[in-house]
C-alpha cells in the first residue's frame, strides 16, 4: 500500500494511493484515524486500520484524481533522521575512503525535510552542494535492543530520500562539519510516498536511480549495501530507542557530484529524481537562495 501525506481541500489528511492516478482520501472523523502519518504510526494501530479498510473497499473515503490533491513529505513532524554514510563499497572509495568496519552513523534535523516537487535551496554560504539517492526505512514499532533475527519487524515501509550535502562544509571545515553540511533547510526531500513493507518483496534487492535534469548520475542495487537494514536497525538500537515514524537513510551508491573528475555540484535551475525500485520517483527542483 502506499500511503501519502496530502493537503486536500485545505486540509490535511492521509491519502491511499492506487494505481497511478487515483488517491483514496481518508477520513480522520469516519475512518477513526489521524489526519498525519506521523500519529498514525505512533496509534500503533495502523497496519491493522489499513487491513481493515482495505478490506472494506476503503468504504466511505473519497476517491479523487492524484492532480487533485498536493503531496506532502510522507513524515515531518518526527523524532529523528539518522543517516548511514558510506554504506556502498565504490562510493567509501570514490569518497578517497575505503569500506568502513562498522557503521558511520550521522543525523539531520526534521527541519531539513521537504516533500516531492518541493525546491532544493542552495544555501549562499555553500558552493559544493551534492545529490545523494538512497532507501529510506521508516520505522513502525518501538524497540531497544533489537536482536537482528527480529528486527525487520520493526519496519512499516519504505520511502526514496536525497541527502543533499554541502561537500564544502561536510569536509571542508574544521573537524569536519557532517551535522551541519547535511541538514541545512530543504536537504532532506522524501516522498512522493510511503510504501508498506508488504509492497516491497526484498528490500535488498532495489534498483537505485538518481538522474540530474535527466540523466543518469547513479545506478545501483541494494544488494551493495555493505550493512543490510536488520543489521543497521538492531545496531542502532543498541544505543538509542527506536520510535515509529524514525527514518533511516541507508546510504548513497557511487557517482555522486564529489566524486566525479571534475567534480559536479547543483545549481540553480536543476532538477534531481531519485528512483527507487517499488518504491517510487522522487523529484525536486533546485533554487538559489534569496
Amino acid at each position: 500500500m502506499k500511503l501519502a501525506s496530502i493537503t486536500y481541500q485545505h486540509q490535511l489528511k492521509i491519502g491511499v494511493i492506487q494505481g497511478i492516478d487515483r488517491c483514496f482520501v481518508l477520513d480522520p472523523e469516519r475512518h477513526g484515524i489521524p489526519d498525519n502519518i506521523e500519529a498514525f504510526l505512533a496509534s500503533g494501530q495502523a497496519q491493522v486500520t489499513l487491513r481493515e479498510l482495505e478490506r472494506n473497499g476503503f468504504e466511505g473515503a473519497e476517491d479523487v484524481g492524484l492532480g487533485e490533491v498536493h503531496l506532502n513529505p510522507p513524515l515531518k513532524n518526527i523524532n529523528k533522521v539518522i543517516c548511514i554514510g558510506k554504506n556502498y563499497a565504490d562510493h567509501a572509495r570514490e569518497m578517497g575512503g575505503e569500506p568502513p568496519e562498522i557503521p558511520v552513523v550521522f543525523s539531520m534535523f526534521p527541519s531539513a525535510i521537504i516533500g516531492p516537487g518541493d525546491n532544493v535551496v542552495l544555501p549562499r554560504i555553500s558552493s559544493q552542494v551534492d545529490y545523494e539517492a538512497e532507501l529510506v526505512v521508516v520505522i513502525g514499532k518501538p524497540g531497544r535492543h533489537i536482536a537482528r533475527e527480529r528486527a525487520m519487524d520493526h519496519v512499516f515501509g519504505y520511502c526514496c530520500g536525497n541527502d543533499i550535502s554541502a561537500r564544502d562544509w561536510q569536509k571542508g571545515k574544521p573537524g569536519g562539519q557532517w551535522l551541519l553540511g547535511k541538514t541545512f533547510d530543504t536537504f532532506a526531500p522524501l516522498g512522493p510516498f510511503l510504501v508498506t513493507k508488504d509492497e516491497v518483496k526484498d528490500p535488498h534487492q532495489l534498483d537505485v536511480c538518481c538522474r540530474l535534469n535527466g540523466e543518469v548520475m547513479q545506478a545501483s542495487n541494494t544488494s551493495s549495501l555493505i550493512f543490510q537494514i536488520d543489521f543497521l536497525i538492531s545496531h542502532l538500537s543498541q544505543f538509542i530507542t527506536l520510535a515509529p515514524g524514525d527514518l533511516i537513510f541507508t546510504g548513497t551508491p557511487p557517482g555522486v557530484g564529489a566524486g566525479r573528475k571534475p567534480p559536479l555540484f547543483l545549481k540553480p535551475g536543476d532538477t534531481v529524481e531519485v528512483e527507487i525500485e517499488s518504491v517510487g520517483v522522487l523529484a525536486n527542483p533546485i533554487v538559489a537562495e534569496v
